[in-house]
C-alpha cells in the first residue's frame, strides 16, 4: 500500500507543485486549502488529488481535517506544512491583527497540524515531516517582522521535533525557498523584478516551483533517512549558510 501524504496550501502555487511530485511519486495525497474553492476544484478535477477545506490556524479544524483525511485515505506517513500568507507592513504600521494572522498561520499552524499525526507516526515507527520556511526566516526581510519571525520560528521547530523523532523512525527537516515563480511573485512589476530581485541572485533566474517539490519529494522518501533537523536552501545563491 503507497503512502499517504498531506500537502497543506497544496492546490496552488509551490503547494500545487508538491502536492503534483508526491502524486507522481506514488503516494496517496490529500491536499488541504484554506479559501480558494474555485482553485481547488479545478486542481481536484485536473489531477485527481482529493482536496481538504480547513484553516491551519485552527487547532480544532486541524483535527478535525486530519481525521477526515485518515479515514477517507488512510493513516499519514508525511506531512508537507506549506501552507502560509504574508500580511507586510513596517513595524511602526503593522497591527496586532496583522502579526497574528502571519504567526498563527505561518508558526502555529505547524503544531496545529503535526500535533494530530504525531502519535500515529511514533506508533508506526515512520514518518516524513517536511516544513516550508523561507529565506527571509533566515535573512529576515524589511517589512516582514511578523513573517520572517514566523518563518526563523519554524526552523526552530525542525530542529526540536528532529531530535525528539529521530529515534522512532520520523525524520523532520525544513525547506527555505528564495524567490519562486508563483503567482504572487510573478505579479511584482517587471521593473521592480528586474532591478531589486534578480541582480541579487546569483543564478539570475526566479526558482520554479517543481524544484521546491523535487526538494520535497527527496525528503519524503527512504533514500533520506538518514537526513534529520536539517535545512535545505533553494534560493538560486541569493543567501548562503
Amino acid at each position: 500500500m503507497s503512502r499517504v501524504a498531506i500537502v497543506t496550501g497544496g492546490t496552488r502555487g509551490i503547494g500545487h507543485a508538491i502536492s503534483v511530485a508526491l502524486q507522481k511519486a506514488g503516494y496517496r495525497v490529500a491536499a488541504n486549502y484554506a479559501g480558494n474553492d474555485e482553485a481547488a476544484q479545478k486542481f481536484q478535477a485536473e489531477t485527481g488529488i482529493p482536496v481538504y477545506k480547513w484553516s491551519v490556524a485552527e487547532y480544532d479544524q486541524c483535527v478535525e481535517g486530519v481525521k477526515k483525511v485518515e479515514s477517507d485515505i488512510g493513516p499519514v506517513d508525511v506531512l508537507v506544512n506549506n501552507a502560509g500568507i504574508t500580511r507586510d507592513a513596517m513595524f511602526h504600521k503593522m497591527t496586532k491583527d496583522k502579526w497574528d494572522a502571519v504567526i498563527n498561520t505561518n508558526l502555529s499552524g505547524l503544531f496545529n497540524m503535526t500535533h494530530p499525526v504525531w502519535e500515529g507516526m511514533r506508533s508506526r515507527k515512520f514518518g516524513r515531516i517536511i516544513n516550508i520556511s523561507s529565506i527571509n526566516g533566515q535573512k529576515g526581510q524589511m517589512g516582514q517582522a511578523n513573517y520572517s519571525a514566523a518563518k526563523a520560528g519554524d526552523i526552530g521547530f525542525t530542529k526540536a521535533l528532529a531530535q525528539e523523532g529521530a529515534f522512532k523512525g520520523i525524520t523532520v527537516n525544513a525547506i527555505c525557498p528564495g524567490y519562486i515563480a508563483t503567482e504572487m511573485v510573478k505579479a511584482v512589476p517587471e521593473e521592480v523584478l528586474n532591478s531589486k530581485i534578480l541582480p541579487f541572485i546569483p543564478v539570475g533566474r526566479l526558482g520554479e516551483p517543481e524544484e521546491i517539490a523535487r526538494c520535497v519529494a527527496f525528503l519524503a522518501s527512504d533514500d533520506a533517512g538518514f537526513i534529520t533537523g536539517s535545512t535545505l536552501t533553494a534560493n538560486g545563491g541569493q543567501y548562503m549558510i
